[in-house]
């Protein structure tokens, strides 16, 4: 079968992204420590993370928001002006962060892109992730860039449609096995899984099992091989 389409996530596949919510989310638990113990802050920020998606949407501005409900709701109304404020800087530090490239990314992406069309598919917000792919010097090797609100199995059909190829004429490739592996499988196409240590826990799913279309792979610069590989 030939790859027509290959479509990438952004976020800890072509740039380091969650070290920098890590550095937010630690500097978090030091500000509530006199409220609350890290491991019970650090569990109330994930549930509530959790139940602001729907909400919020992804990326560092949901991020601020849930920051600000969790220290609300361990620390109790009002909170002190001060950790408002260090809460609200953190956010803003994870809005200037410099984009940081993982090794042979551009080398991989100008391999990639002689084989087939490439197309960032990523989650978060508008401005944020278009100011980053612009920072990265990565933008004139994307046919496409489609920043959505989730990925999900239809959201690949339709982008698929929009493309003009066959599901099993396009690749997706990213280190969310929720978001960019399975819906991806869903939809008919294949898909590479690159995970990256310290994944956020929302993303985390089970490998599929027996999926001929699937790859788990070590890094990015494997990703041109397996898809020489299925022609």
């Amino acid at each position: 079968m030939t790859i027509r389409l290959i479509c990438l996530d952004a976020d800890d596949t072509l740039w380091h992204n969650m070290r920098h919510f890590r550095v937010a989310e630690t500097a978090l638990m030091q500000m509530l420590q006199p409220f609350a113990d890290a491991h019970v802050a650090s569990a109330r920020l994930v549930a509530c993370e959790e139940r602001n998606l729907p909400l919020y949407g992804y990326g560092a501005k949901g991020f601020t928001l849930s920051m600000i409900e969790t220290a609300l709701e361990l620390v109790g109304d009002p909170v002190p002006q001060g950790v408002i404020s260090e809460i609200l800087a953190a956010g803003r530090a994870l809005l200037a962060h410099p984009v940081e490239l993982f090794d042979g990314v551009s080398e991989t992406l100008a391999e990639l892109a002689a084989i087939a069309p490439l197309v960032l598919v990523t989650k978060g917000d508008l401005l944020h992730q278009e100011s980053k792919l612009a920072a990265s010097g990565l933008g004139d090797l994307f046919s496409g860039v489609e920043i959505v609100s989730d990925k999900r199995s239809e959201t690949f059909s339709r982008l698929f449609a929009k493309y003009g190829v066959e599901p099993d004429q396009a690749v997706m490739a990213g280190d969310s096995m929720r978001s960019d592996v399975l819906p991806a499988l869903a939809a008919g196409a294949y898909a590479a899984f690159i995970p990256q240590e310290g994944a956020w826990v929302h993303e985390h799913r089970e490998e599929p099992e027996g999926a001929p279309r699937y790859a788990r792979l070590q890094s990015l610069s494997e990703l041109p091989g397996w898809i020489a590989s299925l022609g």
